[in-house]
Order: C-alpha cells, then sequence, then structure tokens
C-alpha cells in the first residue's frame, strides 16, 4: 500500500450490543472499522482489538444530532461506507448515507426493509402474496377494511422489530378508541388481516440482486405469542428436500427481488396459512436475525450470516466479488428463555447434539445439531417442555425495544 493509498473505513452504527463477528471479519479483511455506540456500552464486550476507534454519544439522541456526531468524526476519519448493525439504527444510517452521498441502502429502500407498510405495498405490487392490510390514514377507508375483510386484525408498529407493540383487535369498536389513545401516532401503524399459521422465517444473503443463500427455518411458538404471553423462544431448520422449504425458497426470492436489495443479509419471515397451506410474506429486514439465529445458522451451515455481511461490505468497498463459501448441510435448532434463576444449570440436558449453551444471565439456552430435521425436531419438542418446568420465567411485554 503506498502513502497515498489507505485501508477503506467502515463506520458501523449500534445502539445494542451485537454484531461482533462482523466487526471482526471486516477488520481482518483490511477495513478500518469505526465504532458508535451509545454511551452506557461504552465497556460492553466490543472485540476492541479490530476496531480503530470506538466512539459513544448519549442516548436518545435525533436523527440529526446523530449526523452532527458524524459529520464532526468524518472530519478527522475518512468514512466510506456506513453500516447499521441493528434494526433500529437502518434510518439514520439511511439519512447518513444520503447526506454524505456515500453508497448503499438510501431512505426510500431502508423503508422496504424497515416499515411494514412500505414492504407490504412494494410486495403486493410485485403479485406477492401478502395477508390483506391498509395503513392508518382515511378512517372512512379503515371501516370499509373493517367491513370488508374478516377479523380478528393486527394493529402493527410501521417500525417496530420483532412483535413490539402489536395489538390484536378482536371487534371493529376496540380499534377507535386505540386510536384515539394513540393521537398523532396512529398513522405510524398499519392494519392488517389476522392469518392463522405456523410461522417460518428465512436467512438469506444476497450478492448483486441475486439470493446466493436462503436457509428456512420454522419457529415454536410465534414470537407474537412468546412475547406478549411468554414462554420458550425456539425455530428449527426445516428438511431443505420437504415442500414447505422449496415454496418457501420461492417466495423468499420474489421478496428479497421485488424489495429491492442488492447486497447483503437479509431475515424474512413468512407465515403459512392454517386455512389453505399457502404461505404469506409477513416482514423482512436487511439484517441478521437476533434471538441467536445466526449461531444456529452457523451451526447448521457452516456460515455465519454477520461474518458473510462483512465480507459483502469489504467486497463492495474494494469492487471485488463475493463468493458464498462451501456449506455443510445438517440441521440446528434452539431453545432459549427467560429464566427465573441467575445462572441457570442446563447440565442435565445431556443430549449429544448440543453444540452450544447460552451463557447469559437470567436466560437459559442451547443449541442443537444433527444430521437429520426430524432428530432436531424431537429434540426441541422434548426441550421445550423441560425447559417450561426446570427454568421459565414471564415478563411483561415491552412497549418499546430493550437491549
Amino acid at each position: 500500500m503506498t502513502d497515498t493509498q489507505r485501508m477503506p473505513t467502515i463506520l458501523c452504527i449500534s445502539t445494542y450490543e451485537k454484531g461482533q463477528p462482523f466487526l471482526k471479519e471486516a477488520a481482518r479483511l483490511g477495513a478500518s472499522v469505526l465504532l458508535l455506540t451509545v454511551e452506557k456500552l461504552e465497556h460492553a464486550d466490543w472485540p476492541r482489538e479490530s476496531l480503530t476507534k470506538l466512539i459513544t454519544m448519549p442516548e436518545k439522541l435525533t436523527p440529526e444530532q446523530v449526523l452532527n456526531t458524524v459529520t464532526f468524526l468524518a472530519r478527522t476519519n475518512p468514512i466510506d461506507r456506513i453500516v447499521a448493525l441493528d434494526e433500529f439504527d437502518l434510518e439514520v444510517a439511511a439519512l447518513l448515507r444520503e447526506h454524505m452521498r456515500l453508497p448503499g441502502m438510501g431512505e426510500s429502500l431502508t423503508r422496504n426493509f424497515r416499515d411494514k407498510l412500505a414492504m407490504r405495498v412494494s410486495a403486493k405490487q410485485k403479485g406477492i402474496p401478502v395477508p390483506e392490510f391498509t395503513g392508518v390514514f382515511h378512517h372512512d377507508d379503515l371501516r370499509t377494511f373493517l367491513h370488508n375483510v374478516p377479523g380478528p386484525w393486527l394493529l402493527k408498529p410501521r417500525t417496530n422489530a420483532s412483535a413490539i407493540g402489536i395489538r390484536k383487535i378482536e371487534s371493529p369498536d376496540a380499534l377507535w378508541p386505540i386510536l384515539d389513545e394513540l393521537g398523532d401516532l396512529q398513522s405510524h401503524y398499519v392494519l392488517e388481516r389476522f392469518v392463522p399459521g405456523e410461522i417460518f422465517h428465512m436467512e438469506g444473503v444476497t450478492w448483486n440482486g441475486k439470493v446466493l443463500f436462503g436457509a428456512p427455518y420454522k419457529y415454536g411458538k410465534p414470537p407474537m405469542q412468546t412475547m406478549h404471553q411468554g414462554g420458550i423462544f425456539s425455530t428449527r431448520a426445516i428438511d431443505r428436500e420437504s415442500s414447505d422449504a422449496i415454496a418457501l425458497g420461492t417466495i423468499h426470492k420474489q421478496v428479497i427481488e421485488s424489495l429491492g436489495l442488492v447486497s447483503g443479509v437479509t431475515h424474512t419471515e413468512f407465515i403459512k396459512s392454517q386455512a389453505d397451506g399457502s404461505f404469506y410474506f409477513l416482514e423482512t429486514a436487511a439484517r441478521v436475525g437476533g434471538a441467536h439465529i445466526a449461531d444456529v445458522v452457523e451451526f447448521a451451515s457452516g456460515i455465519n450470516p454477520w461474518v458473510e455481511w462483512a465480507r459483502i461490505e469489504v467486497a463492495t468497498l474494494l469492487n471485488m466479488d463475493y463468493t458464498l463459501p462451501n456449506l455443510n448441510h445438517q440441521y440446528a435448532g434452539s431453545v432459549i428463555c427467560l429464566a427465573r434463576q441467575d445462572h441457570p444449570d442446563t447440565s442435565s440436558y445431556d443430549a449429544p447434539e448440543i453444540v452450544h449453551r447460552l451463557n447469559r444471565h437470567h436466560h437459559a439456552g442451547l443449541i442443537l445439531r444433527a444430521d437429520s430435521a426430524e432428530r432436531v425436531e424431537e429434540l426441541i419438542g422434548q426441550y421445550t417442555s423441560r425447559f417450561l418446568e426446570d427454568f421459565c420465567a414471564v415478563v411483561p411485554p415491552p412497549d418499546k425495544p430493550t437491549a
């Protein structure tokens, strides 16, 4: 490298403690990695040897204040690319890219992977099945929707992750007091038909508009039920040769292409309707799946979505090609819950298929790996019942995201 050349610089933004494998891989590949996080996470478990600089900011800054922070940083630190490691930082990252004229998703495209109304509109325009929905704007349109679309319905915040803030509406009369309570915030919601069924997710890797990797998984209880009623979170890989896996692969590619992702990783959820057996698109995000899903994917396939995301970002910076590594073809799943105990003891769970035990305060968790989807499913069924008795604690659902 000559004196006039320098290492490309990636600014990573995260207001939650996550993405360590991304930071390590980006640095290993030769990028200079800056991390902007909040003050309370200054001493979190960041891979400091991989960071050129760690910068902190107060919590709850406005987007304009974050922009001022980053542009001040840019006076002495060149920035070539901006990556939001958490979903709740996607919009400010898009704002920064627009302002600094940097490559990557701008504000309009980011909405397709952040705003539940935007992604539904884009998917529906491309003919992808979605549950009937409407924006919360003109009240007469809402009345027409409630009259024509059978209930119950779900009122969903357009930009919250997971099942945070979702309300189930059982009758038309129940909607209006909630909208009165929301006041000016009601337009930030989308109303859709509740479709009973099983929830699946696809963990994807896309390069130059082509989906290179899509791993199909099925949740145990729907995340909305786990979030609101407590219980055990579980997911498991489904048989890659099954009709469900093949159907999911098809609709997943259609969704990612219709929403316009060029390169990156995605976490996308679908529901298999109990009534007609069809898959409907629910939502997607241009990020790595939470709840240790990246670890489950790595144990099953041999690739970690965080690492592949870093490889994609660096390849883009250096105008190089990206290729997916060779894959393993095993199956994995997880069982996780909030625990009554400070440090729950899972040593009595002794199946040889256990490949990872969660080491986290007030959480119990196991990741399993086997050569067949059936064996993973069998163990998750057994362990879910035991976790309920041995560990499971229930707390009220959050109204807003927490770290």
